[in-house]
């Protein structure tokens, strides 16, 4: 008869909580060590390649995988791998921003939903359907296209919040219903007997015991929000030339040149793809691990 592994608690050592969930999770491991190399390459990407990712070289046009470069070179003769490496930075950046302010302000009015009810709950869930009801590019592709573009130290802010708009009804949605049985707790009830005001009760009672399918939630809007961003890049309206990123390396004339250079799309679309499959992977498996529902 198999044993299931203890849920972590308060009192675990970071260290055999991390060696607990590599020792379950395998899969996870391996997508949030993917993660971990993403952004440990974004970081110090400075370090790492000894290109720059702007500059342009006529004299290395089309230049196929070699020692000098990797992944070859653009129509621009610009280093593919440098550009990839940078635009990993643009990734994790937007996608980060992105996921943490659509899921915490999902959460948030979500919390709220499920602790008042009644008509505050109806009118909250109802404008939450009419905005479901758009698809998630059209919903992104309409905000950025109203807003243009906010830079502030080199990130657009009407990009991060074009891609946080679509999370925020789907996160609202989730986290209403963990928050729902959680309000129907005795020690909710307990707190409310003893008089405890609203914001007391949402702040220490609710929201601290709705944290793990937050960051369930966070780690896989980020995967999301990672392809949205790259979607709208790929369309012009999200990052624009010259700085790397990995949609943009797919779109404009790169795609003209899928036989005669095709490492021009190809790494580009495997630096896409690997990115959300690691992220969707950890969060399957940080799931897996925080929900008692799926341990066995």
């Amino acid at each position: 008869m198999s044993v299931a592994p203890s849920l972590p608690t308060a009192s675990d050592k970071p260290g055999a909580a991390v060696l607990a969930f590599v020792r379950s999770q395998p899969l996870g491991a391996a997508g949030l060590l993917f993660i971990l190399l993403m952004a440990f390459a974004a970081a110090f990407a400075e370090r790492l390649v000894p290109y720059d990712p702007e500059a342009i070289d006529f004299g290395s046009m089309l230049a196929p995988p070699s020692l000098e470069h990797p992944f070859g070179t653009d129509a621009f003769g610009r280093d593919i791998l440098t550009r990839i490496i940078y635009g990993a930075r643009t990734a994790l950046t937007i996608g980060f921003l992105s996921a943490f302010t659509g899921t915490t302000i999902g959460g948030f009015i979500g919390i709220l939903s499920a602790y008042f009810g009644g008509r505050v709950d109806l009118l909250i869930q109802r404008f939450v359907d009419v905005v479901l009801s758009f698809p998630i590019i059209v919903l992104a592709l309409v905000v950025v296209a109203v807003m243009g573009k906010t830079m502030v130290l080199g990130i657009d802010l009407n990009l991060v919040l074009a891609i946080a708009v679509p999370i925020i009804p789907r996160s609202c949605r989730v986290m209403r219903a963990a928050a729902l049985s959680v309000r129907s707790m005795p020690y909710v009830d307990a707190a409310r007997a003893g008089g405890y005001s609203s914001l007391r009760i949402v702040s220490r009672h609710v929201a601290p015991n709705v944290l793990a399918p937050y960051l369930i939630l966070f780690t896989a809007y980020v995967a999301q929000a990672i392809l949205l961003e790259a979607s709208l890049s790929f369309l012009g309206l999200g990052v624009t030339e010259p700085k790397p990123a990995w949609g943009l390396m797919l779109s404009g004339d790169n795609s003209n040149f899928y036989q005669e250079a095709p490492w021009m799309i190809l790494f580009p679309g495997l630096a896409i793809s690997l990115s959300v499959f690691a992220f969707n992977l950890f969060g399957d498996s940080l799931r897996d691990w925080l929900d008692p529902k799926f341990r066995t």
